[in-house]
């Protein structure tokens, strides 16, 4: 296979989730293990790229991990509208179902995945047996006037992406701006090539749009068993804490083996990448330690 046909094969494989509906996913890791998988949710306009470095690093530490594109994202076939949490997290059920993957696992998410994990593990509890939440948003953070006022903005931001990308605005834009992460080389150009794409962004916008429904699930869902290692990993040193900080660390705070790990000099997106992401995995595997207690 040549170079270039390298670049535009993509990786992982696919599940049938409903009739003639796929969903890509990427394993990573060891084939059989009796560790507990990794199960990862990437934020708002992420897909299983997202978790390159993540899954890279698992990989050497003997863990399994699972990463995947939601319904209309990266390579994944659009579902159901709307494409909030319920939809979301059904489809992750069917597709762990049909791989055969039925836990334990450890779930983790990046941003507004939190309100993702908050639901999968309320429906999961008897495989769920920690949870990592990386720069993440919770249902409670909808409380704060400012955030709320950040989520309507960010909404009319990804309507304005998915209109640039439908009439190609982005493609140029692409090799400069598509992965603010920092990724390995193959994952690199799936994200930039999901920056530009049409369906991606339509898609990737139907979920922002869904965020205060994601919220209300979220929270009917309740808290997270305090008996599970909950990690909550943040950007910067922590000595100058943000009003949503106290938000984001109130699951650690919750759960009686919970923590918090500061990451100086990464922002949101660049805690996934190659630079950081050791952080990440140090979190999973404290989790993965801790729930074996």
């Amino acid at each position: 296979m040549s170079a270039a046909e390298q670049q535009t094969v993509p990786r992982g494989l696919t599940a049938e989730v409903a009739e003639g509906r796929l969903l890509r996913y990427v394993l990573a890791g060891p084939a059989a293990s009796p560790r507990p998988l990794v199960v990862l949710e990437a934020g708002s306009f992420g897909f299983s790229a997202d978790w390159a470095a993540v899954q890279a690093k698992l990989a050497a530490e003997g863990l399994r991990s699972l990463a995947y594109d939601r319904a209309g994202l990266g390579v994944s076939d659009p579902g159901s509208m709307p494409r909030d949490s319920n939809a979301i997290v059904s489809d992750l059920e069917v597709l762990l179902a049909t791989i055969d993957e039925g836990g334990p696992c450890i779930v983790c998410g990046h941003s507004m995945a939190g309100m993702h994990v908050r639901l999968f593990a309320d429906r999961n509890a008897a495989q769920v047996r920690g949870v990592v939440l990386v720069d993440a948003t919770t249902p409670e953070a909808m409380d704060l006037p400012a955030a709320a006022h950040l989520v309507g903005q960010f909404a009319n931001l990804s309507k304005l992406a998915a209109w640039g990308a439908a009439i190609g605005i982005q493609r140029p834009l692409a090799g400069a701006l598509g992965d603010a992460i920092g990724l390995p080389a193959v994952a690199k150009e799936e994200k930039r090539r999901a920056f530009a794409d049409p369906v991606h962004n339509r898609w990737a916008a139907a979920e922002v749009e869904a965020w205060h429904a994601d919220a209300a699930e979220a929270r009917a869902a309740g808290p997270f068993d305090p008996a599970w290692p909950v990690a909550v990993v943040l950007t910067g040193d922590g000595r100058q804490p943000l009003a949503r900080h106290a938000v984001q660390t109130a699951p650690a705070n919750a759960s009686r083996h919970g923590f918090v790990i500061h990451v100086p000099g990464s922002n949101h997106a660049s805690l996934l990448g190659e630079r950081h992401a050791g952080h990440i995995v140090r979190a999973i595997l404290q989790v993965e330690a801790a729930a074996k207690t």
